[in-house]
């Protein structure tokens, strides 16, 4: 995979990541109930999120145009590994020993996928 589009793909999981936040930002002021779904839909934060995930979908169809499925998806796996960090550092979540012995694992999985033992 040429570095342009590792480039694009990581940045892709890195707003997928940072949307993933901003979701859950919004959620805490979410209203479920009839009268106060439309004002939470309507929430800057939710938007907000909402455009990140634009920007990323975006950034996923360049990928796509530009490599294949089976080289590029393998890399969504690393937001398992972002999503927490952020979350510590952000929304002030805990994050346990097991989340960087699990993220490992996860990165020697998108390694493998990507670059192989057989190349």
């Amino acid at each position: 995979m040429p570095f342009l589009q590792v480039i694009f793909t990581i940045l892709t999981v890195i707003a997928l990541s940072v949307g993933q936040i901003l979701f859950k930002i919004a959620a805490k002021d979410f209203d479920f109930s009839s009268a106060g779904i439309l004002h939470s839909i309507l929430n800057l934060k939710l938007l907000l999120a909402f455009f990140v995930y634009f920007i990323a979908t975006l950034m996923w169809i360049f990928v796509l145009k530009t490599s294949s499925l089976q080289i590029a998806y393998p890399f969504v796996a690393l937001a398992f590994f972002i999503v927490p960090i952020l979350a510590h550092f952000f929304l002030g979540e805990s994050i346990r020993w097991n989340n960087f012995i699990g993220a490992g694992f996860i990165a020697l999985g998108v390694w493998i996928s990507v670059y192989g033992i057989d190349r």
